[in-house]
């Protein structure tokens, strides 16, 4: 049986000369407390039969409530997180306010066994930060996106 497959576009911009990189922290319960290796390139699970850039773009716009920059993408290939899933990015080159985010919210039974279905934002906020900050505040897996994004830009 397959895995898993998520894809995502990874927003960039340079300000000042930086380079930075839009990540999201992961909603819910578990990881409302993490920083580190706790937030993520803004992406979501797609089926098998549809076409993964064109499902990094509808995920963008699921999980932070605004449509994905109609510009040009850059694949910046595949990788496969410690959990199994496949996570396919593309970068774009745009700025976005963070305020202007409306997260799409996702059902969990929380506490645990407790019978209570509770709604948690699928991302809790969303954030830029400078490649070497987004390096400690991604997932352990993810870090290779922003490595390749870097390589890209250097040409």
């Amino acid at each position: 049986m397959a895995g898993k497959h998520s894809a995502g576009v990874l927003l960039f911009r340079r300000t000042g000369g930086v380079l930075e990189v839009l990540l999201g922290h992961m909603g819910g319960p578990f990881w409302a407390r993490r920083d580190a290796a706790a937030w993520s390139v803004i992406k979501g699970e797609y089926e098998p039969d549809e076409d993964p850039q064109a499902a990094a773009r509808r995920e963008f716009e699921e999980e932070l409530g605004v449509p994905a920059p109609d510009t040009e993408l850059i694949e910046l290939g595949s990788v496969r997180q410690s959990g199994g899933k496949t996570v396919a990015v593309w970068a774009a080159e745009s700025d976005l306010d963070p305020a202007v985010v409306v997260p799409g919210t996702f059902e969990l039974e929380w506490p645990p066994r407790s019978g209570r279905r509770q709604e948690f934002p699928e991302v809790d906020r969303v954030e830029w930060f400078g490649l070497a900050v987004a390096g400690e505040k991604i997932v352990a897996a993810q870090r290779a996106f922003l490595e390749r994004l870097e390589q890209h830009l250097a040409g």
